[in-house]
Parts: C-alpha cells; structure tokens; sequence
C-alpha cells in the first residue's frame, strides 16, 4: 500500500484535492476506481461494456455460419475469429459484471465499494486474441509456408511481449507515473513493430489476390492502424487525467469508449472483412458454396435494387 498525498504526487487542482485529500492507492489500482459518477456516466460505461459483449456474440454466430462458404484453405481464420469471439466475449461479461459490483449509488452519484474494477483482464484477454488475430491472416494471403511460420512466430512473439509489457505499465498508473511511461514505451516498439509486420505483409502479399481481396486487404491495414492505435490512447488516459482532473468521472468512460470501439473494430469487423477476402478467393478459385453465397448476395442486391423507384 501507498499513501499518496494527491496534490503533490499528481497536481490536482484545488477542487478535485478537497474531495479526495490523502489517503492510500494501493499498487496496482486502477484509475476508474477512485474517479466517481454521475448516473449518466456509470450508465454510459455499463452502455459501452454491454456493447461489447453483444458485439461479441454476434460475431461468433456470423463466423460459425459463414465459415464454410469459404475454401477449406481459408476456413482457419474463421475458426480463430471464433475463438477470440468466445474469448473476447467472455472477459467483456466479467468486465461488465465487476464494474456492476464495484461501486453503489448513493442518492447522487455511484461511489466505489469494497469490490474493485480492473482492465488487467483486458490484457489476459489479448494474449490469446492478439496471436489468433494475426494469425489468421496469414491464412488469407498468398505466403510459403516457410514465410507462414516464420511470421507467425514473429507475430505471437511480439503482440505477447507488446501485451505483457503494457499488463506490467497499467499497475502503475496512479503510483508511479514514470515506471506507467517506461512500461508504455517499451510496449510501444512491439506495436510498431507489429504495425511494420502486418503493412509488409499485405502490401508485399496481396497482389496475387483477386480484385475484391487485394482491395478488402487494403480496407484491412486501415482497420488494423486506426483501431490498434486506440488501445495506447486508452492507455494513456490517466496521464491526461493527471493534468486534466476536472476530467473527472468522463475520463473513465473516454477509456472504456476507447476499448470499446478498439474491441469491436480489431476483432469482429477486422475478422468480417478477412471473412469476405477469403470468400473472395473462394469464389475465384471456383469453390461452390462461396459461389452460391455471391449468387444469393448478388441476387438479393438486384431485388433490392429493383425495388427502389427511380428518381430520374
């Protein structure tokens, strides 16, 4: 346990310091714990966690049901885009479950209990999405397997140093505000790395791809570098908070909006749009249930088409 003086350690500003005053953060306590909210703001983050785990399940059923229109060659990335469904989906549902527990309304505004909030399962989390979601890539683009494994390798072994350094940075961020950095810094040449890994692999492996494909990939290293990004931004906001901490209860749900949105674009529309390269792919290689699913889909399209009255 650390007792920590708040104006001194953080430089609060005089109104949020005669709330608080001193008293002990323990280590490893995250920043959501000793922020309190208003109705709107706790709703608003058990909003956003229930989003998620929504998210989650619909994208287990989408990838169990659309997994064999693609060609057997393809059909692993949507079995790991299943698996960090079931496995996002689940730590979302723990997530939402502690913050429901760790605080209690007290006529006014929602107050921490003797439970605790933690994002530290977020991070056990990512060590199995992060290697099956880059991963299943490899399974789409046109690589050796002597290149599959080798990136592979450098793919797990750099998203697990990347998580587990950043894992270690998160229990410091209201006690140590230079190990928060150091930790942060460090997990952020892995992701650069990662980022310098995947842009090679889809700009140097897509142009054997059919058109639809070689474009979705390009649409995918897009998905990848915005949402990816959201995650360090998370990361960093209880050093916004330090300068900024009439930000109040608001940081906390700026964080959990930030997973949020970083969870359901790295994982289920990143895995839709792997989906639909590998579909893609099917369909030119002559696979028939892929080309049944592009008949039913064109089909559909054109009844809908028809159904819209001109407006020339």
């Amino acid at each position: 346990m650390l007792s920590i003086d708040l104006p001194a350690a953080f430089g609060f500003m005089p109104n949020v310091v005669a709330q608080l005053g001193t008293f002990e953060i323990p280590q490893g306590l995250n920043l959501e714990n000793i922020l309190v909210y208003s109705p709107l703001q706790h709703d608003l983050i058990s909003h956003l966690l229930t989003l998620g785990v929504g998210a989650m399940a619909v994208g287990f059923v989408y990838f169990l049901t659309t997994k064999r229109q693609s060609a057997p060659a393809y059909q692993p990335s949507s079995v790991l885009s299943a698996i960090v469904m079931v496995s996002a989906f689940l730590i979302l549902f723990r997530q939402l479950q502690g913050w429901q527990s760790a605080f209690a309304f007290d006529g006014e505004v929602w107050r921490l209990t003797d439970s605790t909030f933690s994002n530290g399962y977020r991070y056990l989390n990512w060590s199995i999405d992060v290697p099956c979601l880059l991963t299943q890539m490899l399974f789409v683009v046109n690589v050796t397997p002597a290149k599959f494994r080798k990136t592979r390798t450098r793919f797990v072994a750099s998203g697990l140093l990347m998580i587990y350094t950043g894992y270690i940075g998160q229990y410091f961020e209201l006690t140590s505000i230079p190990w928060f950095m150091l930790w942060g810094f460090i997990s952020t040449i892995f992701y650069v790395y990662i980022l310098y890994l995947v842009g090679n692999l889809i700009f140097r492996s897509r142009e054997g791809l059919p058109r639809p494909a070689y474009n979705t990939m390009g649409t995918i290293w897009w998905v990848i570098l915005i949402s990816w990004t959201l995650y360090p931004l998370a990361y960093l906001v209880p050093l916004g908070w330090q300068f900024f901490p009439e930000w109040g209860g608001w940081a906390g749900v700026t964080r959990q909006f930030l997973f949020t949105v970083a969870d359901i674009f790295s994982k289920v529309i990143y895995g839709v749009l792997l989906t639909s390269a590998a579909q893609a792919c099917s369909v030119e290689a002559g696979y028939e249930p892929a080309l049944q699913a592009k008949k039913t889909a064109d089909n559909g399209q054109l009844e809908r088409e028809t159904k819209i009255p001109s407006r020339f």
